[in-house]
């Protein structure tokens, strides 16, 4: 765990430089609005380790799989977001020598993300090797309000010197991602284009033909008065630039003004790339910094009045909380039901910036609670419309009929390739199978089922008739071979959690065609038809249900992870020398598969997820059993332990896993942070707050809170959005309330009690 950012409600702040802090600061520092992203590169020349991202959304290669050993089913690529055109760089030199981080002397380093504000600042004092000093103030946003543009003030003032400083902003496509198969580039160059007013440059991906068109323009000032110089136009391939040569006196600020525009072709024709981003350039330099800037900082205030959590007493909760509730709202808007989550958002490129199942298990249930029902809704829409290719990947495994839906992809086709998990892992269909029915509980939207859901649950449900294993001897039917949630045990039998969620999705699928056929007979015939489903697979299906195998002990009155856990080493984690941890980082894998070791929740993660099955003894036992075995190495563990231990009424370990989930990559926990945030993880420290501390459940159609303060805070309070009314409740020492800041009213279910809470008002509930 490494700490040298500071504890502040609204702001990360790093100060002073460390080389070795600075790709980690790059990952936490990221900016986006959705549509595009940009790492915390410096916008000046640095020769030292780092790692340049500029990434456009929905924009991917097809790069080729590689593996040692070809297996049959194995997908031919794995998909990766691409490094893009890196539009931020401003190179300097200062009389002469290029200003670099990596060969200066540095002082007075400062850089903020304001998180309230959606900018991301950075000031310093450098002395070059020759002795010139120089200093240097650069503010950078991707606004929210004009989703193609992004814009940098960039500042330098010379200290100890007249003489001469040379500002170069550039566009530069020749770029690769840290990740490519042999070290190959995935651009080429389209078209460049250099004039005395702007610059563009259009590059085109390998395979696919993406193209993505950047225009830059800028304007200057010296001492705040408007500056004209003829700029040098450079130009060479994959690259464009105006260099700007200045002649400066001893303390001179200039301040270079420098706005770009991307736009890709997943929203244009390759035609029209140049003369939309030229109109979007000129619209927002018309506009200008200021009120550009103006307009993004209105729409982060109507984000956070929206979402924002409050927690008084633990600056170092309530910081992180809000780090993960801005990454995800900077991540993923909704507008555009083409594009998902990648596990990293816009801040890295491991894991291909691709879709898992952490969108329906973890990130939907944010994006209900805290943006219009639309935005969750498109969410279940991505999916719904790659059910054909989720058909065909069932097929590709030799399955008859069904749909799996892939573990890592960009466009419904699998792209992972490690065959325990493309092959094994396929829980991950009961994930988006209850998203459905998360979605419909939430919201209400029964309408959801007949035009979309029950398409995609029937051939998620067909998909685990066909995978089920009928054993005669037993007359049960089993699951084998496969991985559940804990990827440290691989090619196991009977995993509980797979079985479970197997059998809790045929279930659903009959009620839902019960429902239809109950109340919408029509719309029901329709379905049937066009699904050819058969009493023969429903029956087939409710037979699965009641013959289901689950492996459990009766001696601990737990549910078994799966076959054969318990001949296992089951030596606690506390026990273990700490010199051992992180296992991935010092275990070969063989050892890891053979200890009892658990990389996240994964019997949890099923009590969690159909809690309203079981009893609180039984999450108890079963709480007690797993937590001491499980080392949290997965991003997406500690949330789900964090929200069971509330409900135990566990309060440091509740709070520790909060702290753990929300300050994952502050703090580095997992030594890892370089590579990019753990966007997707980070709904589930949301998800601690509300579901957890807040106690926050919807049963029968109504929203139920069962507060929990961990005793570490004065009082905290959230929001969510239910059925067309925003709610804020608040838990201090004494008592909750629970205020409604709209007209609608609502029925609210607190501690067991129901009540009231009429539009523009509140209730209190004394503890």
């Amino acid at each position: 765990m490494k700490q040298y950012l500071k504890m502040d409600p609204w702001n990360i702040i790093e100060e002073g430089f460390d080389p070795q802090h600075h790709e980690i600061s790059e990952s936490i520092f990221s900016i986006g609005n959705g549509y595009m992203g940009q790492r915390a590169n410096f916008e000046e020349t640095y020769r030292g380790s780092s790692l340049q991202g500029s990434y456009m959304a929905g924009v991917y290669y097809p790069d080729k799989t590689r593996v040692g050993w070809w297996k049959n089913g194995y997908p031919e690529y794995f998909a990766k977001v691409l490094n893009s055109t890196n539009w931020i760089g401003i190179n300097v030199l200062i009389d002469g020598e290029t200003l670099d981080l990596a060969v200066c002397k540095v002082k007075d380093f400062v850089r903020v993300l304001n998180m309230k504000e959606g900018t991301l600042s950075r000031s310093f004092i450098a002395e070059t090797p020759e002795g010139k000093i120089v200093k240097i103030e650069a503010l950078r946003f991707i606004s929210i309000t004009h989703k193609e543009i992004g814009a940098i003030r960039y500042a330098v003032t010379p200290l100890n010197f007249n003489g001469s400083i040379s500002l170069t902003p550039y566009l530069d496509g020749d770029v690769s991602n840290k990740d490519s198969n042999y070290d190959e580039k995935f651009w080429l160059e389209v078209l460049q284009e250099v004039t005395p007013d702007d610059a563009a440059l259009t590059i085109k991906t390998k395979k696919l033909d993406f193209h993505v068109t950047s225009v830059m323009a800028y304007s200057l000032l010296k001492n705040g008065e408007s500056l004209m110089v003829t700029p040098e136009m450079i130009h060479k391939e994959k690259y464009v630039a105006h260099q700007l040569q200045l002649d400066v006196q001893e303390n001179d600020q200039i301040v270079l003004y420098k706005y770009v525009a991307n736009v890709t072709s997943r929203d244009h024709d390759c035609s029209q790339l140049l003369s939309v981003g030229r109109s979007l350039l000129k619209s927002a330099m018309e506009i200008g910094f200021q009120e550009l800037l103006h307009k993004h900082l209105t729409a982060w205030d109507v984000k956070w009045r929206e979402s924002d959590i409050v927690i008084e007493g633990d600056v170092a909760a309530q910081q992180a909380i809000r780090f993960n509730i801005f990454q995800l709202d900077q991540t993923y808007t909704g507008e555009d039901d083409r594009l998902n989550i990648g596990p990293k958002g816009f801040t890295g490129e491991k894991y291909g910036g691709s879709t898992y199942w952490d969108t329906e298990a973890y990130c939907l249930p944010f994006y209900l609670s805290t943006a219009d029902a639309s935005i969750a809704r498109n969410l279940l829409i991505y999916r719904y419309k790659h059910l054909e290719k989720a058909k065909e990947n069932a097929r590709k495994l030799g399955f008859s009929k069904g749909a799996l839906y892939p573990m890592v992809t960009m466009n419904g086709e699998e792209c992972h390739n490690e065959w325990e998990i493309t092959f094994e892992e396929i829980h991950r269909n009961g994930a988006i199978a209850y998203a459905i029915y998360n979605y419909v509980n939430y919201t209400g939207d029964t309408a959801y089922l007949g035009q979309y859901g029950l398409e995609v649950l029937t051939e998620i449900s067909r998909f685990w008739e066909e995978r089920v294993n009928y054993v005669p001897a037993k007359d049960q039917y089993m699951i084998l071979g496969v991985t559940g949630p804990n990827e440290y045990e691989n090619n196991v039998n009977n995993n509980w959690y797979t079985n479970s969620i197997a059998v809790w999705t045929m279930k659903y699928t009959l009620e839902v065609l019960n429902d239809l056929q109950k109340n919408e007979p029509s719309l029901y015939s329709d379905l049937i038809e066009k699904l050819h489903l058969t009493k023969d697979e429903t029956s087939k299906w409710s037979d699965i249900i009641a013959k289901m195998y689950y492996p459990h002990d009766e001696e601990r009155q737990i549910f078994l992870q799966q076959d054969g856990f318990l001949d296992k080493d089951l030596t606690p984690v506390k026990e273990l020398d700490s010199s051992n941890l992180p296992l991935n980082q010092q275990w070969s894998w063989d050892r890891i598969l053979r200890s009892a070791y658990i990389k996240q929740a994964d019997v949890l993660q099923g009590i969690f997820t159909l809690r309203d099955q079981f009893d609180l003894d039984t999450v108890k036992r079963n709480f007690d059993f797993y937590e001491p075995l499980t080392v949290h190495e997965s991003s997406l563990s500690p949330c789900v332990h964090s929200i069971l231990a509330c409900e135990l009424g566990y309060k440091e370990k509740a709070y520790e896993m909060y702290l753990r989930t929300s300050r994952l990559d502050l703090d580095n926990y997992n030594n890892d942070t370089e590579d990019g945030c753990h966007t997707t993880s980070m709904a589930g420290t949301w998800m601690s707050v509300v579901h957890g501390f807040g106690g926050l459940r919807v049963q029968n159609g109504a929203l139920c809170l069962n507060p929990f303060n961990p005793g570490h805070w004065k009082s905290f309070s959230f929001k969510v959005m239910f059925r067309n009314s925003r709610l804020k409740v608040t838990v201090s020492e004494h008592d909750v309330t629970v205020s409604n800041e709209t007209e609608t009213s609502i029925n609210v279910n607190v501690y067991g009690n129901d009540y009231t809470v009429n539009g523009l008002s509140h209730i209190s509930i004394n503890l």
